[in-house]
Parts: C-alpha cells; sequence; structure tokens
C-alpha cells in the first residue's frame, strides 16, 4: 500500500471530499443517536412501556458507543481506522433494521445498543483521522465544520422523525439513515487514506474491556436509581461501576502500553476540555430529550410539529460554528467555552421560567436557538484542545475522549435528566392520587400504570371515558413537576462547568504555550504537518 502523504499546507490530498466523507460518517451517528426521542410516546403507547424503560431506548444508542469508544479508538489506531471506519458504517445498517422491527421494548433497547457499538467503531475515527490528516488553522477549521455540522445534523433528526412518523409507523425512524450510510460507505472506501500516523503498540485488552464495564454500570445505574423496585440493582451497578474505575486507574498505571495513558489527559488542556465539554454536549441531547416530551405530551405536538420545534438549535450550530473556529484563534478556548456555556445556561433558564402549558411557540424556538449558539461555540475549543493536547499516534484516545464528550455526556444527562424527570413524575401522581376526594376507590393496579409514564396514564384515561380529563390533566401536571427537577439539575451542571473551565482552563497565551510544550515533549513540531503515512503492523 503507498503511504499517503500530506500536503505543505497541513491539509492531506482532495481535503473537501475527504472531510465529507468524514463528515458524513459521522452524520450517520448523530442522527441515529437522535431520531429516538420524538418516537417515544408512540413507542410508549405501542408497548406500554414505563418510564425508566423508555429513558433506556432513548439512551441505548449513546450507551453502545460511550461504552466501546476507548477500547475501539485504541483499536483504529493500532489495527487501521479507515478498516473500523468501513465496519462501523456497514455494521450500523443490520442495526437500524433491527431496531425498526422490534417486536418489543427490551428487544429495542438491545438494537439501540448494537447500533451504538457499530457508531463506536465509526465514530471516533472521523475525528482521529481529522487530528492525523490536519496541523494548525487548517484543522481547527476541519474541527469546527466536523463539530457544527454534525451537532446540527443530530439535531434534525428529530424533524426527519417526525416527517417519517406521519406517515409511517414509529420503527421507520429508524430506517432513516440508511440511505446517508450508503453514501457515506462509497466516500469512504474512495476517498479516505488509510494508515495515516497509526501505532505499532499492542492495545491494552484488559483496559479495554474494564472501560466498556465502567461506563455501561454507570449509564444503567443512573437510569435505574429513580425507578421503583430497582433500588438493588442500581445499587450493585454502582458498585460495579467503582470497582471498575478503580481497577481501570490502577491497570492504566501498571501497564507498559496503556489505552488511555493518565500522563496525557492529567494535561489541563485535556482534562478541564473533557469534563466541559461532557457537560455542555450532554446539555444538548438532556434538552431535546426532555423537551420533545414536553411538547407532544402537555402542548399537544404532532411529531412533525414537535421535530420542526427544534429547528433553530441546527441552524444556529452551523451559523456559530465557523464563528467559534475565528474566535479560538483570537481569543483562546477558554473564552470560547465559556461564551458557549453563556448561551447553554440561558437556554435551560428559558426553559425553566418560560415553558408550561398552552406556552406560545417562540418560547420554545428562542430556548433551542440559545443551546444551538451555545453547542456551536463550545463544540469547536472543546475537540480541538483534545486533538491538540495528544500525540498523533495516541490520537484515538483524544477522540475517544471527545465522543466520550458527545456519548457519555448525553447518556449521563439524559439519564440523569430522566431519571429526575421520573421521580419528579411519579411523586407528583403520588401526591394527587393521594389527595384524590376518591383515592380510597382507585386501585393499586391503577396507580401503578399512572406512574410508570404519560403515555401509560394517556392508556389509562382512555380505560375510563368518565375521568379521562381529569387523569390527562394530572399527568401533565406531573410531567411538569418532574421537568423542573430536570431543568434545574441541568443549570446547576452547567454552573459548575463554567466555573471549572473559568478556573482551571488556562488563558491564551498559557493554552499556547503548553500546547506547543505538549508538542515538543511528543517530538511534535508546532504547528508542522503530519508526518508520512505509516503502514501499522
Amino acid at each position: 500500500m503507498t503511504p499517503s502523504r500530506a500536503v505543505p499546507d497541513g491539509a492531506p490530498p482532495r481535503p473537501a471530499l475527504v472531510l465529507s466523507a468524514l463528515i458524513l460518517v459521522a452524520a450517520v451517528a448523530n442522527l441515529n443517536l437522535s431520531v429516538a426521542n420524538v418516537a417515544l410516546p408512540e413507542i410508549g403507547r405501542t408497548f406500554d412501556s414505563s418510564q425508566t424503560m423508555l429513558n433506556l431506548v432513548a439512551v441505548g444508542y449513546s450507551l453502545g458507543l460511550a461504552a466501546s469508544v476507548l477500547y475501539l479508538g485504541a483499536f483504529g489506531d493500532r489495527y487501521g481506522r479507515k478498516l473500523l471506519l468501513i465496519l462501523g458504517v456497514s455494521l450500523s445498517v443490520p442495526a437500524c433494521l433491527l431496531a425498526s422491527h422490534s417486536t418489543s421494548d427490551v428487544m429495542l433497547v438491545c438494537a439501540r445498543v448494537l447500533g451504538g457499538l457499530a457508531a463506536g467503531m465509526a465514530y471516533p475515527t472521523t475525528l482521529a483521522l481529522i487530528a492525523a490528516l490536519w496541523r494548525g488553522a487548517p484543522r481547527i477549521h476541519a474541527i469546527a465544520l466536523w463539530s457544527g455540522i454534525g451537532g446540527a445534523i443530530s439535531a434534525m433528526g428529530p424533524l426527519l422523525a417526525g416527517a417519517a412518523l406521519q406517515r409511517y409507523w414509529w420503527g421507520s425512524v429508524f430506517l432513516l439513515t440508511l440511505p446517508l450510510a450508503l453514501v457515506a460507505l462509497i466516500l469512504a472506501i474512495q476517498c479516505v487514506p488509510a494508515h495515516v500516523n497509526e501505532s505499532t503498540e499492542p492495545v491494552d485488552h484488559l483496559g479495554g474491556v474494564l472501560s466498556v464495564v465502567l461506563v455501561a454500570s454507570l449509564v444503567l445505574a443512573v437510569n435505574f436509581a429513580p425507578s421503583p423496585g430497582s433500588g438493588a440493582a442500581a445499587a450493585g451497578l454502582a458498585v460495579v461501576a467503582v470497582a471498575a474505575t478503580i481497577a481501570f486507574v490502577l491497570r492504566q498505571r501498571r501497564a507498559a502500553n496503556p489505552l488511555y495513558d493518565l500522563r496525557i489527559a492529567a494535561r489541563r488542556t485535556f482534562w478541564v476540555a473533557a469534563v466541559a465539554g461532557t457537560i455542555v454536549f450532554g446539555s444538548l441531547m438532556g434538552a431535546i430529550f426532555i423537551g420533545q416530551q414536553f411538547m407532544q405530551n402537555v402542548l399537544g405536538y404532532t411529531a412533525l410539529q414537535g421535530g420542526a420545534a427544534i429547528l433553530p438549535s441546527p441552524l444556529m450550530m452551523t451559523l456559530f460554528a465557523p464563528y467559534s473556529a475565528k474566535l479560538v484563534e483570537r481569543r483562546g478556548s477558554r473564552f470560547t467555552l465559556l461564551l458557549g456555556y453563556l448561551f447553554c445556561l440561558l437556554a435551560f433558564l428559558t426553559m425553566l421560567l418560560l415553558w408550561r402549558e398552552g406556552v406560545a411557540y417562540w418560547r420554545v424556538g428562542l430556548a433551542y436557538a440559545l443551546i444551538g449558539i451555545g453547542i456551536g461555540l463550545a463544540g469547536t475549543p472543546a475537540s480541538r484542545s483534545l486533538t491538540g493536547s495528544v500525540p498523533v499516534r495516541r490520537v484515538g484516545m483524544a477522540s475517544g475522549t471527545a465522543d466520550l464528550q458527545r456519548d457519555l455526556g448525553g447518556a449521563i444527562m439524559q439519564s440523569l435528566l430522566g431519571a429526575l424527570l421520573t421521580a419528579g413524575y411519579v411523586r407528583s401522581i403520588t401526591t394527587q392520587v393521594r389527595e384524590a376526594p376518591q383515592s380510597s376507590e382507585i386501585a393499586q393496579s391503577v396507580v401503578s400504570e399512572l406512574q410508570k409514564s404519560f403515555s401509560s396514564a394517556a392508556d389509562t384515561a382512555q380505560r375510563y371515558p368518565r375521568h379521562a380529563a381529569e387523569i390527562i390533566e394530572g399527568a401533565r401536571n406531573a410531567f411538569l413537576a418532574g421537568d423542573r427537577w430536570a431543568y434545574s439539575a441541568a443549570i446547576i451542571a452547567i454552573l459548575l462547568g463554567m466555573a471549572l473551565v473559568a478556573r482551571c482552563y488556562p488563558r491564551h497565551p498559557e493554552e499556547n504555550r503548553l500546547l506547543a510544550s505538549y508538542q515538543a515533549a511528543d517530538g511534535v513540531p508546532a504547528g508542522s504537518a503530519p508526518s508520512p503515512a505509516r503502514e501499522a503492523g
């Protein structure tokens, strides 16, 4: 195989085609990540699902992706990023077909996890290849386009899913990415260079397994925590997560070729950006997850209207991502991250203070526009700081961490906000039943159905038409009580992230000095173009 070389300006040959291929591959993962949210109410009605099960349907894809990205990123560094890219896109096709034809919500969750594993092969590889093929200012602009367009495509998922639900069954939303996957696969095979700056070091398989167990148990523990009767399972999963974390850290300290180099992870431009990005990207997924249910359950929007309602978000992301790249060059990552955080904070304050039953659309659109601006501004510095802090041969570690920002952040924020939504909903329903004049006449089985989810309460209302209006109104009030908890938690998370960035991330001159020193320590001349591609193993 002929090694591919970078051109002098720090970009690969045919840069527009290569970047388009990588963005399209990422788009397959981004769309699959968000299409389920719009279909949740219909899925809940079809399978009579509890709110906890709906949370798992929403988070299953993120779970599979987040749990696998570190391990699979190391695989790509060692055995070929292009190979992993092609395998991931190919595997996404049967995963989508399985999800669309699921016969139970449990089967659907499993299919979503499988789709996430497929994305874990392809998605982190896209950023790893950008970091391996581009250098300097061209890399910042490539990351800005990858981040901004990727986030916009993810936010477009609900609109496309809503349009599909207008004419087809709920499973159709999982088929939307199939044409895109075909085009992405052809472009990836034809345009993406192979074996560029890859590692010859062996993969830390034990560390990889521990990372999978750590992330999966953490996300599941958060999901099961508010579910009635699942306290023991949540506690057991939490114990597993803590034990896996300790074992993972010990393994990475002792391994000759660690999966996750803790010395690199300790660099300020790396760990602060990783945590900050996790919060800010997670806030987008949390906002879409809660918002779609709010619009359909409380405001009575159709699936198409709910999907169209978030259009200000992808529009603002696309507009502000290029501006973010310029801000990073002029003012640094710290300033740009804080500015992005400010807009995310304003978005959740809008949701908390202005989203009520019967609100006008402009209040909904305002919140999504604000969060779109925030993600558009914050995405580039978060990803750029990670890729700029690691040696190019270990860029899979940076890309895996960047994906964890989105996917672990999305999984945790959706799980956390979903858990608080569930807890607030159940508490409100329980209080309403207890205070109802006929409380003694309400069977416990009916109470359990009302507590499961809004969709379950709507089904119960159909069985008791005399009390249907009261039941639906009570479920709406319970949902609104739960989402207040969720938005408040998101605001606290955003404030903590802002404090972390303001206190710990270096200012612009210090950031440039640190990044240059890291490149020098790693044997990479500052601002250099990528070295000649190297065959792996």
